[in-house]
């Protein structure tokens, strides 16, 4: 005779013994219920947990309607244009993959920078009718929860089967510094909800019988993510790679399971392939294509230093220990802090019999190698010491991803193994009540120990300049008929980018000379090649207004400057240049008055050439 859970024969009741088959049958639907019942209250709650958490992180921003990030104003400009632009698409049908509304008269090739067009494109009613920075916040706070949400899921669901586990697992996956600090501005990289349905999908493919419609799905949630963000689908490949190898090495009865999950594998990879050819097509031949990123930027690497330094955006965090740490605050890709080093080390030797567990390591050392980049630098020093990605970044599809980068596709695997460590934990709980309360004390205090200090606290917020009036309330439209275009002063760029906000509030209305955005330099003698700038090659007049934006002083003007600032304002198609609030203001105007001879007027909160004479 076998017993059941309780010590009891199998068949008896729990209560007093002898109910009938009738009763018992009914007893356990009622346990069953309960237990549903006590499992969706607990999923509710920690759907709810990353909510507070996701609005902890963006709390100043909702509380001050004109407050944006503080740092990273240019992101959060061009994240509101994309979002203009996906509204654009269903309202106006506007072509997808590429835009006229930017750079005028060349355009942007959107599929070759983060169109979002998967978020995009169903949060247009938000975004016609809240606005662009509404549906940004929307977008921003929503993808935190929503990949805390499906990690939380796959892993209950899928991966581990428990649901404390899972939340503490999840909660890292959207919440961990890295993610944090993009979320200034980066929410293409802070929604991450389809990494974990790529993950559940492969996994799946070995499900026998069921190889045709396992590989449509995978293929489908694959364009999802391309559509979101390429960077993380690569590196959501490579990883998935890595683990599946070591399962396939670890378990012989998983290479049983070989030909399904092959042939699902195959039918995913055909699908994508066919869904995406024409919009890669663009992004790698088409009009605005780049070949990869500029050395400069393919430089941006992880301190060896950063990976035990806690992030600044944390509760143990100091913005100035970091200073030598990082490049900018929105690429704090490592800084785990040391607990938690120590932690996921330990871990990783408790449960080193699991395949999946050595899986798991290999990838992400390679990951946190690979961000190391060209030259391994400690506590901002350059080593001397190479590193592997000094013999990959030049290769293609490489060369535009910033290596450091590389640290953040670490995150999901340091959460997932939280996740098995804190299971595996529970379960010695189970089987061991006698020791149960030290058990869970001592798992409790390490957990504590290695994750509040990496706790996020809000993001820092900024005042933005608001749209002057005669943009919002449509003054400029006279200027731009028969196809001209807006020129700003300053003219766009990486870092003045209020113009594209402006146009943003507009629904990409108001056409824009020059931009915020990834184009090829066009050069003749560029020195990198066709590399991407983030806007368009520089120009004289365009030079001629950086310097005075940086410096405050206008340069001597010319008989040859006047003649290339009215070929500069042809080639833009001008019909209006404008200028808004600015620290130098007074320079910027003295500065387009003494290069086209007109003199401004001063109307809706904003400066005002008619320039139309001068492009005709």
């Amino acid at each position: 005779m076998t017993t059941n859970q309780s010590g009891r024969p199998d068949g008896e009741a729990g209560g007093g013994g002898g109910g009938s088959p009738a009763q018992d049958a009914r007893e356990e639907r009622r346990a069953g219920a309960a237990a549903t019942r006590r499992g969706r209250w607990t999923d509710a709650a920690a759907v709810l947990s990353f909510a507070l958490i996701a609005f902890w992180v963006t709390l100043r921003f909702w509380l001050n309607p004109a407050h944006g990030v503080r740092d990273n104003r240019s992101d959060q400009a061009l994240f509101e244009w994309m979002l203009a632009h996906g509204a654009r698409v269903v309202t106006d049908f506007a072509y997808p993959f590429g835009s006229d509304r930017m750079n005028v008269p060349d355009g942007v090739n959107l599929m070759a920078n983060t169109s979002v067009l998967s978020i995009s494109l169903p949060m247009t009613p938000i975004t016609v009718l809240f606005g662009p920075r509404t549906a940004f916040l929307v977008f921003l706070t929503g993808g935190m929860i929503a990949t805390a949400t499906a990690w939380y899921f796959v892993l209950s669901r899928v991966l581990i089967g428990a649901r404390g586990p899972a939340w503490l697992g999840a909660g890292f996956c959207a919440f961990a510094p890295a993610m944090v600090s993009h979320a200034n501005a980066h929410p293409n990289i802070v929604s991450q909800f389809v990494v974990p349905l790529i993950v559940w999908r492969t996994l799946r493919l070995a499900d026998g019988g069921r190889w045709l419609r396992n590989g449509v799905l995978l293929g489908l949630v694959i364009v999802w993510q391309a559509f979101i963000n390429l960077e993380i689908l690569l590196m959501t490949a490579i990883g998935l790679g890595v683990v599946v190898a070591a399962l396939a090495l670890g378990r012989p009865d998983l290479r049983r399971q070989a030909r399904p999950f092959l042939a699902g594998l195959a039918v995913a990879a055909v699908l994508a392939a066919a869904l995406l050819a024409y919009p890669l097509y663009v992004q790698f031949f088409g009009p605005g294509a780049y070949e990869g990123l500029s050395r400069l930027i393919r430089g941006y690497r992880t301190d060896l230093a950063a990976f035990t330094a806690f992030a600044r955006e944390s509760v143990a965090g100091n913005p100035e220990a970091n200073r030598e740490l990082v490049k900018n605050p929105t690429e704090e890709n490592g800084f785990f802090g040391w607990p938690l080093v120590v932690l996921v080390g330990a871990i990783v030797w408790w449960l080193r019999r699991s395949p999946v567990v050595l899986g798991l390591a290999a990838v992400g050392l390679l990951f946190a190698v690979l961000s190391l980049g060209r030259e391994i630098q400690f506590e901002g020093r350059a080593t001397g010491v190479a590193g592997p990605w000094a013999a990959l970044e030049d290769l293609p599809i490489l060369h535009s991803v910033v290596p450091t980068r590389w640290a953040l596709a670490t995150v999901p695997i340091v959460g997932v193994l939280l996740a098995l460590g804190a299971d595996r934990a529970r379960r010695l709980a189970r089987d061991h009540p006698a020791a149960r309360p030290q058990i869970r004390f001592a798992t409790a205090t390490v957990l504590t120990m290695a994750l509040l200090p990496a706790f996020p606290t809000p993001l820092p917020s900024a005042r933005l300049d608001p749209v002057p009036e005669f943009v919002t309330s449509g003054a400029w439209r006279p200027y731009v008929t028969g196809g001209r275009s807006v020129v700003t002063l300053p003219l766009p760029d990486t870092d003045y980018p209020d113009p594209l906000r402006w146009s943003a509030a507009t629904g990409l209305d108001l056409p824009l000379a020059r931009g915020y955005f990834l184009g090829p330099d066009t050069r003749p003698r560029a020195p990198e090649g066709r590399i991407a700038l983030f806007t368009a090659p520089p120009r004289p007049t365009s030079s001629f207004f950086i310097t005075i934006r940086r410096t405050g002083q206008v340069p001597p003007v010319t008989p040859l400057t006047r003649v290339s600032a009215v070929d500069d304002l042809r080639y833009w198609r001008a019909g209006v240049v404008v200028l808004g609030p600015h620290e130098h203001a007074d320079a910027l105007r003295r500065g387009m008055t003494e290069l086209t001879g007109i003199r401004p007027t001063y109307t809706g909160g904003a400066w005002v050439w008619d320039v139309r004479p001068l492009t005709n």
